[in-house]
């Protein structure tokens, strides 16, 4: 027998401003029952787990033990970066490669930081490649 992932839980100080943004990410509604300064929220990404905000006292100090890679797919890499500093992420490193392959790290506005990979057929465009730091949905024909 084997596990499957139910949700994947975010710590945070606004639960309804952070789901709010990453809503407008994963282009879908925040749950009806979800109001400022509830002390969860959640959202229910079209293909993905459910994603649940917790209210925590703390702010976030280190960097991310575990993070998402994001993989547009209606546009491309650069595009999605754009849309998304656009809502309101912040860049925080660019791993973009002169061959179009890599990824950009962005941060959600709480700090939390994710990573946009590329399409799928922007992959599929690329001739392969390997990388031993790409992320692994990047590897090997990032």
């Amino acid at each position: 027998m084997s596990a499957r992932i139910h949700n994947i839980s975010i710590d945070c100080r606004d639960t309804y401003a952070l789901a709010g943004f990453w809503a407008q990410v994963f282009e879908c509604p925040r749950q009806p029952d979800d109001f400022p300064g509830d002390p969860e929220a959640m959202l229910l990404p079209p293909g993905g787990p459910e994603v649940l905000f917790l209210a925590v006292p703390e702010g976030k100090v280190v960097k991310n033990r575990l993070h998402l890679d994001l993989e547009p797919t209606d546009r491309t890499r650069d595009e999605e970066v754009e849309r998304l500093l656009g809502i309101g992420a912040t860049q925080v490193a660019d791993g973009r490669r002169p061959d179009g392959s890599g990824w950009v790290v962005l941060a959600d506005p709480e700090g939390n930081e994710f990573c946009v990979l590329r399409s799928a057929a922007e992959r599929a465009a690329t001739p392969a490649a390997t990388s031993a730091t790409a992320p692994a949905g990047e590897a090997p024909s990032a």
